[in-house]
């Protein structure tokens, strides 16, 4: 019995051990804390309930939260009658007094203050904004600060710690730490130039703007959003890396605007489907559905149906990829697309072009006419010229009218307009009915479709036991 009792009471010994031994690969973040969490601040904003203040998530989807203000972990707090305050995050970017912090954080403010760590409360101006990036610039009148060290977000890579300091829900100088989960992540809602970078750093309303640090005390990041369908911290966040931030800080103070490169192409995702349809030989890239006349890539010779593989030596593995390597480029500049074409792989050189400073976009309308179905499933009918002044076409689509068969699995919708099939343009029922005519059991149609104000392709596949109901 004392021997079974000596033996049993071994394993919990070697088991403390081991937990000692893995404490201590641990990283400790005390050093760091000491002595870069003086260069964080915090922000408080105050404007009327009139000013966009009030609505700091109508930027982005509603499940990417845009994380400041009063509001509790489930983020419901009722609007203010009166002056609005909203309480953010930020960091001293140099000794002169320039502090970075979210635009959400400042948008629409009457006034905008600075809290140190020291407990001064000084006054700041908005030096500029860019709602894009999500980045504000502010300069505080203030000598000899603390400020942060910036480091190289290009390098960072999915598994690396990082930490965040900043004031959720107020608490100043919260410290939390968590790891990198992904890079290159985009989150809709308005910041296609913005690939995030994913972590699972506790951070919720208060932290935006805070700075995300590495290991060596280097800003990598700018906290902005979480995923969260209550309003609180469910271990997905996300930050603006620091390389793109300071891109645009430099445009703030230079020109007061940002300058961004363009190409002129809508875009989409290549699935197997339409992979399939395009004989690439997996899905990847970015598929051209429609080009800008007169735009950049329309002199450079894209085509509808081009699938973009890489921009200046940089991989598209999606369509998410594309945006910010070409927006992050400098008008003007002398680049290069990899396109798959016709089976091929092609290099076209191009001129970027500068986004506008505000893009238009068209109007969309509703459709009648003459029905007749067809082998995909679909029910379309001819446009009347109504219809088509409404749409701004000439003489081009037809709409559909019923979903059925092979459709149904896609994402068509009666009074989607479609503009092609393949590369036949498509001008009346009888044009779309012989463009598919030929279609076969196991085959992948692509169409060109308009809803709305959007163009883009659409890959339909064909069951080998087809129904056309």
């Amino acid at each position: 019995m004392t021997r079974f009792f000596a033996r049993w009471l071994l394993v919990p010994v070697v088991g403390f051990a081991a937990v000692a031994a893995q404490a201590a690969n641990l990283p400790d973040f005390t050093d760091l804390v000491d002595r870069y969490g003086t260069a964080v601040v915090n922000v408080e904003a105050t404007g009327s309930v009139d000013n966009a203040l009030q609505d700091e998530d109508q930027q982005v989807p509603e499940i990417f939260r845009r994380f400041f203000g009063p509001g509790g972990p489930g983020g419901q707090a009722p609007r203010p009658q009166g002056p609005r305050r909203s309480l953010g995050s930020g960091f001293i970017i140099s000794a002169d007094g320039y502090v970075l912090t979210n635009n959400h954080v400042v948008d629409g403010a009457d006034e905008v203050r600075v809290r140190l760590s020291d407990r001064r409360d000084l006054e700041a101006k908005v030096v500029g904004t860019d709602p894009q990036t999500d980045i504000a610039l502010l300069k505080v009148e203030a000598a000899a600060l603390p400020a942060v060290t910036l480091g190289d977000s290009s390098k960072l890579r999915p598994g690396q710690w990082v930490v965040a300091i900043g004031s959720p829900f107020g608490l100043d100088h919260s410290v939390t730490a968590g790891i990198v989960s992904a890079i290159g992540r985009n989150t809709g809602g308005g910041q296609q130039y913005v690939p995030f970078i994913q972590t699972d750093v506790p951070i919720n309303r208060g932290n935006s703007g805070g700075p995300l640090f590495n290991l060596d005390g280097q800003v990598v990041g700018i906290n902005s959003q979480i995923f969260s369908n209550t309003g609180g911290y469910m271990g997905v966040s996300f930050a603006i890396p620091i390389d793109l931030a300071m891109n645009t800080v430099e445009q703030l103070k230079t020109s007061g605007r940002v300058s961004r490169g363009m190409i002129g192409v809508q875009i989409q995702n290549v699935d197997r489907d339409t992979a399939k349809a395009l004989g690439l030989p997996r899905s990847g890239g970015a598929l051209v559905n429609n080009v800008t006349t007169g735009g950049a890539a329309d002199k450079a010779g894209v085509k509808l149906q081009d699938v973009i593989l890489g921009f200046n030596g940089q991989e598209v593995v999606s369509s998410a990829d594309l945006p910010p390597l070409v927006g992050l480029t400098k008008p003007g500049t002398q680049a290069e697309l990899s396109i798959f074409r016709d089976g091929k792989t092609i290099t076209v050189p191009i001129t970027v072009g500068e986004q506008p400073a505000e893009l238009t976009a068209g109007t969309g309308g509703g459709a009648a006419g003459a029905t007749a179905s067809n082998p995909l499933g679909l029910t379309v009918e001819n446009l009347t010229p109504e219809q088509r002044r409404q749409l701004d076409l000439q003489d081009e689509g037809v709409v559909i009218t019923r979903v059925g068969g092979s459709a149904r699995a896609s994402q068509l919708a009666p009074g989607d307009i479609v503009l092609r099939v393949g590369r036949t343009p498509i001008k009346t029922v009888a044009d779309f009915n012989g463009a598919v005519k030929g279609v076969a059991p196991g085959d992948s149609v692509m169409l060109l479709v308009r809803r709305g104000d959007v163009t883009q392709f659409v890959a339909i596949g064909v069951p080998k036991t087809r129904d056309n109901g």
